[in-house]
């Protein structure tokens, strides 16, 4: 969620042992690795889908995991903030590691808070959010802007672990939200109040149940229109777009009133869905935010691939043998790929930036350190250090599953939709 500051510590304060312990207590077994891949960082599902943790969706019923239920002081401490709770992990950053750069700008989190509890950390941990950095210490409850650029460095050895909460809000969570603390800007007397375990204690939270549209209603859709382009720095086809998106509201509440969220009238929503899409692309290229991002990628991700849900934008087909043992010709997933090998300052970096405008070519956005040396297997450490070469002895089967798995989920096309 967009903030006018990029961090505030809310008035509530938690025992940070005693969270640890019950953490610790899930054992290593609880923790998977990030859902992205991100070398260095991991998670333990707390509030997920159906309950399931192996579950990293966002639409749908979000409700305890057993690792939850297992943490009666964790359940307190989201009883005292007073959510309602969306998808909740515990996220951890091993030593010598990084949440990379980046700005929340996906559906899901343009309206809801990301809170963080600190639990096992350290004073070097440096959270960074547009141009200010502070440590969060442990047992601090904070909040910050998302839609900003925001990174966080873990440069000591030893692991960081916080409570990573996500939530629309929530009556109390509002009233710590009024009294919280902006760092440096002092307010007299102002000190957070400590919630301390209570063995009797066994709090009924309160859980998203509905999240995600099927069809987007007129009112929500135009409210997302509104910041898409209100945000944009400007342009000069910025006033263009802006009649263009206008005119795409007034029909998508033609065909609301006419159908609701009928499937009826999905064929309709769809076609104009996708003609806009067209136009963000034709006439939004050049345009971007603040944070960096450009609004043809935010748009899809934050209105476009979740305003109709005819289509499962996060499934991807699974490669299996046939049962007569052959592989088939032609790879369902990898359709032609093409590998960029080239000297350092070659023009590399222009051609691949190219060929990413191009429709119905996807990409990693980046090189691939973090979909290759993510995996340990495939780290310079475990080969020693001597260098970055890898050999067939390294593409055992259980590695080549995983890289392209990791290649699978991060592929985006020029607007940031994934391949489907």
């Amino acid at each position: 969620m967009k903030l006018q500051v990029p961090f505030v510590q809310l008035p509530v304060a938690f025992d940070a042992e005693r969270l640890a312990a019950e953490i610790a207590a899930l054992g290593e077994g609880a923790w998977k690795p990030h859902p992205q891949g991100y070398a260095g960082n991991d998670a333990l599902s707390l509030i997920a889908v159906g309950g399931d943790p192996a579950s990293d969706a966002i639409a749908g019923p979000m409700r305890p995991t057993s690792h939850l239920l297992a943490c009666p002081y964790l359940m307190q401490t989201l009883d005292a903030i007073g959510a309602v709770w969306g998808r909740s992990r515990l996220m951890r950053l091993s030593g010598h590691a990084e949440v990379a750069p980046h700005a929340d700008i996906n559906y899901y989190w343009r309206e809801r808070m990301r809170v963080h509890v600190p639990i096992v950390t350290q004073p070097t941990v440096r959270f960074l959010c547009g141009d200010d950095e502070i440590n969060m210490a442990p047992g601090e409850c904070w909040i910050f802007d998302t839609w900003r650029m925001h990174r966080v460095i873990n440069d000591a050895t030893r692991a960081r672990i916080h409570l990573v909460a996500d939530t629309v809000g929530g009556e109390r969570f509002w009233q710590h939200a009024g009294r919280g603390r902006v760092p440096g800007r002092p307010i007299p007397g102002w000190q957070p109040e400590l919630v301390a375990p209570d063995p009797a204690l066994r709090p009924e939270l309160r859980y998203e149940t509905f999240n995600v549209p099927k069809v987007m209603s007129p009112w929500e859709l135009r409210d997302h229109l509104a910041f898409l382009l209100g945000e944009a720095l400007p342009h000069p086809q910025l006033a263009l777009l802006q009649q263009i998106a206008a005119r795409f509201g007034s029909l998508w509440q033609a065909l609301w009133s006419q159908y609701g969220e009928s499937p009826d009238g999905w064929p309709e929503y769809r076609a104009l869905l996708d003609a806009f899409a067209a136009d963000v692309r034709t006439h939004g290229a050049d345009i971007r935010y603040r944070n960096g991002n450009a609004l043809p990628f935010t748009a899809a991700a934050m209105l476009l691939r979740v305003a109709l849900a005819d289509r499962d934008e996060d499934s991807g087909a699974e490669i299996r043998v046939p049962a007569g043992g052959a592989a088939p010709a032609a790879d369902p997933v990898f359709d032609r790929p093409v590998f960029i090998v080239s000297p350092p300052r070659s023009g590399s970096t222009l051609l691949f930036e190219t060929l990413a405008r191009l429709p119905g070519v996807y990409t990693v956005g980046d090189e691939s350190h973090v979909q290759i040396e993510g995996l340990d297997a495939l780290q310079p450490a475990a080969r020693g250090f001597d260098s970055n070469r890898l050999d067939a002895a390294a593409a055992t089967p259980q590695v080549v599953a995983a890289v392209r798995e990791r290649f699978r989920q991060a592929l985006r096309d020029r607007d940031g939709a994934p391949a489907g």
